[in-house]
C-alpha cells in the first residue's frame, strides 16, 4: 500500500474520526447503563425491605461504580483523541503518527484495537502499549521486532 501524502493524510484523519466516533460511544453507552443501573436500585429500593434488599444494593452499588470506573476510562480515551492533531505530519513515529510497516499500520493514540476503513485493517494503539513503545521515537526505514515477527518502517504520516 504506497499511497500518496494526501491519501495518507486523508487516510490519518477518518482514523482520527473513527478513534474519536468509538470513544464516544463507549462514553454514551456506559453513561446509559449506568443510569440504567441506579434507576433499577432506586427501584429495588422502594419495593424490598430485609437482607435480600441491602444484598441486592450493595451488589448494585459494586456494579455501579465498576461501569463508574469504565466511563472514566471512556472519557480519558476522549481526552487523548482530542489532544491529537490528526492534520500533523510526523517524521518521526510518535502520538498521532500513522506508522506503516511490512507487517500492519499502526496509528498511535489510544488502545482501541483493530479498526477498517475501506477494506484496510489498522491497529489503534497506544503509546503506552507494548509494540507502542517501541514504535515512539522511530524513523522510516527504521526495524524492530515485536513477538518474533521483525518489522520495518515504510512510512510515517
Amino acid at each position: 500500500m504506497v499511497a500518496s501524502m494526501l491519501e495518507l493524510l486523508e487516510i490519518k484523519q477518518q482514523l482520527h474520526s473513527k478513534c474519536f466516533e468509538i470513544a464516544q460511544q463507549r462514553v454514551m453507552s456506559l453513561s446509559t447503563i449506568i443510569q440504567e443501573a441506579q434507576d433499577a436500585a432506586n427501584n429495588e429500593t422502594k419495593s424490598s425491605a430485609g437482607d435480600k434488599h441491602e444484598t441486592g444494593r450493595a451488589m448494585a452499588q459494586l456494579e455501579t461504580e465498576k461501569l463508574t470506573k469504565q466511563l472514566s476510562e471512556a472519557i480519558k480515551l476522549e481526552q487523548v483523541i482530542n489532544q491529537v492533531n490528526p492534520k500533523l505530519k510526523h517524521k518521526i513515529a510518535a502520538l498521532g503518527s500513522v506508522v506503516i510497516t511490512n507487517n500492519g499500520i499502526f496509528y498511535i493514540t489510544v488502545s482501541l484495537g483493530k479498526i477498517e476503513i475501506d477494506k484496510q485493517t489498522y491497529f489503534a494503539i497506544s503509546p503506552k502499549s507494548p509494540i507502542g513503545k517501541l514504535l515512539i521515537g522511530l524513523k522510516e526505514k527504521n526495524s524492530f521486532s515485536f513477538n518474533g515477527r521483525a518489522y520495518s518502517i515504510e512510512k510515517i504520516v
